[in-house]
């Protein structure tokens, strides 16, 4: 922790979690199943992008080295990371699109709420707003949860499978490390670990109302919060996402 500036890294956390979700969910933007579904999915990356620009533009300023939230989302590779892994796992259908987004939306709306209380009044204005948007993304992916999970036989079959595959993810999401411990004591960031009881509420009485199995094993997939390990999914996806910046560095328009 000597060499780490645990407000910087946290910044990143919260800003790479949106930027690398937007950036999934934007995929789906000309090819979702029906219209309004490409439009709702487009506006959630919007959101989520809006969000990493404030999350990784004060990241920028908290550093001090001169990188903008440009620099930090299209010039740091894998490893510079500190993402979630449940954050970037692919797409699949529809239903695992939506299954993930519910599975992130309901630790996110918990952690921007706390957030709003934050010592810090910068990361207090950003969750602000961003917990208004995060509210109407939780509301529609539970929503979809409930209406797949509890519809066709086919339908609860996919989000089944989908909730027995991204299960593995989510609790990377409640476990503290170092840079944890640190925005606790400043005052800064809930423990991971307190949002845990209020997740499991509101996740198991969506899945009961989608007549869905909540995964009786708790093993979680580790290693993205602190850039130790990401899936081989997210360097696909970042070459994609930067190689227009990486081919031409410092173009501007």
């Amino acid at each position: 922790m000597s060499t780490v500036n645990p407000k910087f890294e946290f910044l990143c956390r919260m800003g790479d979690n949106a930027l690398v979700l937007g950036h999934r969910v934007s995929e789906w933007c000309g090819v979702a199943p029906v219209l309004e579904e490409d439009i709702a999915l487009a506006n959630v990356a919007l959101d989520l992008i809006g969000q990493t620009q404030l999350w990784l533009g004060l990241a920028g300023e908290v550093e001090g080295e001169g990188r903008d939230a440009d620099k930090l989302a299209f010039h740091r590779d894998v490893w510079d990371f500190r993402n979630v892994l449940l954050a970037e796992q692919p797409n699949g259908d529809f239903g695992q699109t939506m299954m993930r987004q519910f599975l992130f939306d309901a630790w996110h709306l918990a952690q921007l709420t706390a957030l709003v209380d934050s010592s810090d009044k910068e990361i207090a204005a950003i969750a602000e707003k961003s917990a208004k948007e995060v509210t109407y993304h939780l509301e529609r992916s539970s929503d979809t949860v409930i209406g797949l999970g509890d519809g066709t036989e086919e339908s609860h079959r996919r989000m089944q499978a989908a909730l027995d595959l991204l299960w593995p993810y989510v609790g990377e999401m409640f476990l503290g490390d170092d840079v944890d411990a640190a925005m606790v004591e400043a005052g800064i960031a809930p423990e991971p670990e307190s949002l845990r009881a209020g997740y499991d509420q509101l996740v198991g009485d969506t899945l009961a109302a989608a007549t869905l199995s909540k995964p009786e094993d708790d093993f979680a997939h580790r290693g993205g919060k602190s850039g130790a390990r990401h899936s081989e999914h997210l360097g696909h996806m970042l070459t994609q996402m930067q190689w227009l910046q990486r081919a031409y560095p410092d173009a501007s328009w």
